[in-house]
């Protein structure tokens, strides 16, 4: 078969693999793959999805030694605080636009022509520190 040619599957079929299935003729998607010569590691599982029958599919247990569980949750707990610092950052940005905008409508001034004049102060500017 060449590269480019895709197998189709009709409709009954697909109910006829899942009937089967449900069964008991096989042991679960992967037989019923190998048996019809189904290509796709996923197709029959998405089947078994599409109609509804997520039960007939295999489960899947992940064991975790102590030190991977602890591992995760240092990991967990650190995601947490970088999408806190992200949303400071965020937050401090949205301030500081607010306060150029803000500045610029008390001086008369254009934000847009102000930015373009600047550009190259505002970006190089040291990073201030937050008060406490």
């Amino acid at each position: 078969m060449k590269a480019n040619h895709f197998v189709r599957y009709g409709e009954a079929f697909k109910r006829q693999i899942v009937e089967e299935i449900q069964a008991g003729k096989f042991s679960g998607p992967f037989a019923a793959s190998r048996a019809y010569a189904i290509k796709g590691a996923t197709t029959v599982n998405n089947w078994l999805r599409r109609y509804g029958r997520q039960d007939l599919m295999p489960k899947q247990i992940t064991i975790n030694s102590v030190q991977e569980k602890d591992r995760i949750k240092l990991l967990n707990q650190r995601v947490g605080q970088l999408e806190k610092a992200l949303a400071d950052a965020h937050m401090k940005g949205l301030l500081e636009e607010s306060y150029l905008q803000i500045a610029c409508e008390g001086l008369g001034l254009d934000v847009v022509e102000f930015k373009k004049k600047h550009a190259t102060q505002l970006s190089a500017r040291p990073a201030r520190k937050a008060p406490r």
